[in-house]
């Protein structure tokens, strides 16, 4: 049965019992796990390699605090004043007779969709765990480590017996539980992928060679912007900063809808960019001194990670080892996603048709696994569907979807929600915000989060478009 929004009760939703954390340390650290993710240790730094190193990160952390921060202030503040998700956030705030709820339809959407491929690279991580502790890669050269990647993708009972996997612990994780199951397991393994990142932090800065990796990410040299192109490195970050929070599709927001008022939520929202911030850069401390040892371009894209590490680690004192606690990093980093988004989806089902949790979760499972399986097949049985041309995959469809439609969108109607009289408004936002000991919402920053902001995530989005698709170029070949 559809909800009906004209049954809700304002006052009544927001007094019903709902879970909450059992400490502040377990909603920092869950927040930031969904935060932190494969956007952090797999994509940020082969894009910093691509955009000139330290340059770009200096550029990427002030869009970081620009961009992303007001916007996670924003999605916390709805899951917290509404008890909600973003399956019902909407319904429950929205000025009565308007459409706002119309986007928790794509909210919900983009929390399935982020998953659909999700699940399947998680797989990957956990597959190359197993190569590398196994000692699959020794004594290979680089074409040959290349080919066990290649190989992999072929192979979809093996994709696919991975992903379930996947899908059977960060929902198994999901059955037990708010406080017993996500906040205690999330607690071991966020503090499992510090310790793991910090030992290849120091094995890597002291390898031989190293230093020159080190001053490509610590010192910035903007000579290396104006060679990519000032606009370029620009939007490279902002986008970079935009994405790499997830924001936009409620991912954030049901995490909101378990605290308490006792913190400012302002605060809390920068603790949590701090700590995704941190696990980011660590992993560049990781990358570029392994890279410059071995004389390797860090900015190879996304073959980074499957084809040029294992070739460092095969070359490194001790590489088996290193590789397998470097792939034990990003199996953590990419659960720590998945079991926040597997929670927030769960949320969906409990708050739209209140159905017990073991319930939501079984459904869920058998979902996922059937919405992930074009993922797996569009590598191998399903690769003659090229979306995007020839190379591409379902996977890139849809990462586009999501990436390029859905985060940019979502960002940019939880903007307009809590700013516009026609919305939940600034005065309820900045007073829910505000709400609890710590740093406050700055008030005068209304003009640029109302009017400037929503311009620039409205760049973003159109950028992307061009990006994809040359719609400039084609434009200007159009009217020459």
């Amino acid at each position: 049965m559809p909800y009906d929004n004209r049954a809700i009760n304002v006052e009544e939703v927001l007094h019903l019992q709902r879970e909450k954390f059992s400490s502040r340390l377990g909603f920092l650290l869950i927040s930031a796990g969904c935060a932190i993710g494969l956007g952090n240790v797999w994509r940020f730094p082969y894009i910093t390699g691509q955009y000139g190193g330290a340059a770009f990160v200096l550029i990427y952390l002030f869009f970081l605090v620009v961009l992303g921060l007001p916007i996670m202030v924003m999605e916390f503040s709805v899951g917290r004043a509404s008890q909600k998700s973003a399956a019902l956030s909407f319904h429950v705030l929205e000025p009565k007779g308007t459409k706002w709820h119309w986007y928790s339809y794509g909210a919900m959407a983009g929390n399935y969709l982020l998953m659909m491929f999700y699940t399947t690279v998680c797989g990957w991580m956990i597959i190359y765990f197993f190569k590398m502790a196994a000692g699959e890669f020794s004594g290979k050269n680089p074409e040959e480590v290349g080919a066990v990647f290649n190989a992999m993708l072929a192979q979809p009972i093996l994709m696919t017996i991975c992903m379930i996997t996947v899908v059977l612990i960060g929902f198994g994780v999901c059955s037990m539980g708010l406080k017993n199951g996500v906040e205690r397991i999330t607690k071991v393994m966020m503090s499992c992928l510090l310790v793991v990142i910090l030992c290849l932090v120091v094995r890597s800065v002291t390898l031989p060679g190293a230093s020159e990796g080190l001053r490509f990410y610590l010192m910035p040299d903007f000579s290396k912007i104006s060679e990519q192109g000032a606009g370029t490195v620009i939007y490279a970050a902002m986008g970079q900063a935009f994405f790499t929070l997830s924001l936009g599709i409620g991912a954030m927001a049901i995490f909101g809808s378990y605290i308490g008022r006792d913190r400012s939520l302002t605060g809390e929202s920068i603790n949590i960019t701090l700590l995704d911030t941190f696990v980011a850069l660590m992993s560049g401390l990781v990358i570029f001194p392994a890279c410059s040892a071995f004389q390797v371009d860090p900015g190879q894209g996304p073959g980074l990670v499957f084809i040029t590490l294992p070739n460092i680690f095969n070359a490194m004192p001790g590489g088996r080892l290193w590789g397998s606690l470097f792939f034990m990093f990003l199996t953590f980093s990419a659960f720590s996603t998945i079991i926040a988004v597997f929670e927030n989806i769960v949320s969906f089902a409990m708050d739209l048709w209140h159905w017990p949790r073991k319930k939501a979760v079984l459904f869920n499972i058998a979902a996922i696994i059937l919405l992930s399986m074009p993922c797996v097949l569009g590598f191998n049985l399903w690769s003659d569907f090229a979306p995007f041309g020839a190379g591409s995959t379902i996977q890139d469809l849809e990462d586009f979807i999501i990436s390029n439609n859905l985060l940019p969108i979502g960002s940019l109607i939880y903007l307009l929600f809590c700013t516009s009289r026609y919305g939940w408004g600034w005065k309820n936002f900045l007073a829910e915000a505000d709400q609890g000991d710590g740093i406050k919402f700055p008030a005068w920053t209304r003009c640029y989060v109302s009017y400037i902001l929503p311009l620039i995530v409205l760049v973003i989005f159109l950028q992307g478009y061009n990006e994809k698709f040359q719609l400039l170029n084609k434009l200007s070949a159009l009217f020459h």
